[in-house]
């Protein structure tokens, strides 16, 4: 059973967290030195508490193109997006920023995890897939 265990068998929750250590501890994903003082979004107030929060957005980018592939910057920063408060008007969905998801896929493609798809946008590669597999045997190990 442990080998047939992919990542849309296990929490997505813990898988993103558990995928975020791993890159941290590898050191190999390149993180920009502006993430110090960006915002997640434009829609956002101030950034993201969490100083490791890169990892995160990098882990949960990796999982989205795992199940999905062939999706793309503009579909990730809308999928990521969220409400914008406008005060007394109602709210609206805003995008999440591009630039960030931009540096995070370029990152993920330097370690050899992702490439272009041929219709467009990206694809996780075999190594990739067996990567975040070998992630999520290690979570459900842990779980049961």
């Amino acid at each position: 059973m442990a080998g047939g265990i992919t990542v849309k068998d296990v929490s997505s929750q813990a898988f993103i967290k558990a995928y975020a250590a791993h890159l941290k501890r590898s050191g190999k994903l390149e993180v920009p030195a502006w993430t110090e003082y960006a915002k997640t979004g434009s829609f956002k107030e101030l950034g993201p508490y969490d100083p490791d929060w890169f990892y995160v957005r990098a882990a949960a980018i990796a999982r989205h193109i795992y199940i999905r592939g062939g999706v793309g910057i503009g579909a990730l920063a809308k999928r990521m997006g969220d409400s914008k408060r406008r005060g007394t008007r109602p709210n609206h969905h805003a995008d999440a920023s591009t630039n960030v998801i931009r540096k995070a896929i370029q990152g993920l493609e330097k370690l050899g995890l992702l490439e272009k798809h041929a219709d467009g946008g990206r694809k996780i590669t075999s190594a990739g897939q067996r990567d975040l597999d070998r992630i999520s045997v290690q979570i459900a190990k842990a779980s049961a």
